[in-house]
């Protein structure tokens, strides 16, 4: 019985109920370096700043599915484009953007992230950075990516760029799930568009303090494959090998990656 239960997949209504935003921020994100077990923030970081500083991924709206408490993914990407729609399906997750998009007491603090990446990049202060990002997030939606529409009964045209980072494979319990949740994200990038994956391979969980939530495996072949088989071609897939010593009690991912694919025309 107890075997089972450490089965049991940890899908929305897991983390509407378990998931502790300010937990995640500080275990994760609460400087730029991250986790100290874990070289996935400042991947992550320098990723989004390459990708979106060459300029080649700009228009008029850019989407972000399972944004979780965070706005870190959105810091690079929001110099391009003219609003920006962020979404999670966890209603403690989306009070912690609001909070910080309203400048209210005690939100969350990103300074030190958003003065990490301005000094990657070398061109904005982190005000200008703030600002930007505050004035161009237009919507905070509620969205389930198991939903053939995740933001139902909310419908979009299709964007310019979608982007997700780490909540497929959290949100979806098996291949199938995952590949109808690409689909579904597929949909709502217009041809000619991009969508910015940045996820983890072969992860089975991860912790939050002292809650364990699960992860879908996943090899880089088989999204590379379902990606193709719905008209994409993938400019650029970077891995980055996790560097576990011995037993990680944090997560179990072989490696962290980062794709951007072009919707076929």
């Amino acid at each position: 019985m107890e075997e089972s239960a450490h089965i049991i997949f940890t899908e929305g209504e897991f983390y509407q109920s378990h998931f502790d935003a300010r937990a995640y921020f500080d275990s994760f994100y609460a400087s730029p370096q991250g986790h100290p077990d874990e070289d996935y923030l400042p991947f992550e970081l320098h990723q989004l700043s390459k990708t979106f500083s060459a300029g080649n991924l700009r228009g008029q709206r850019l989407i972000e599915v399972g944004t979780g408490p965070t706005i870190h993914s959105l810091i690079s990407a929001c110099e391009y484009f003219e609003e920006i729609v962020v979404s999670d399906f966890a209603d403690s997750n989306r009070r912690e953007i609001e909070k910080w998009l309203r400048q209210e007491e005690g939100c969350l603090d990103w300074n030190a992230i958003i003065q990490f990446v301005c000094e990657l990049e070398g061109k904005r202060t982190p005000d200008e950075v703030a600002q930007r990002l505050r004035r161009t997030v237009k919507q905070v939606l509620r969205c389930d990516v198991r939903l053939e529409n995740p933001f139902h009964p909310v419908t979009f045209e299709p964007a310019d760029c979608v982007m997700t980072s780490l909540c497929l494979e959290a949100a979806c319990k098996d291949l199938d799930t995952y590949r109808r949740a690409v689909q579904s994200l597929a949909a709502l990038v217009k041809p000619g568009g991009a969508l910015v994956i940045t996820g983890v391979l072969e992860e089975t969980f991860y912790m939050v303090g002292q809650q364990r939530f699960s992860c879908l495996k996943l090899s880089q072949s088989f999204i590379e494959k379902t990606l193709r088989d719905l008209g994409f071609s993938i400019q650029q897939f970077n891995t980055l090998p996790a560097k576990h010593d011995g037993v990680n009690e944090v997560s179990d991912f072989d490696a962290i990656f980062h794709l951007v694919a072009q919707k076929s025309i």
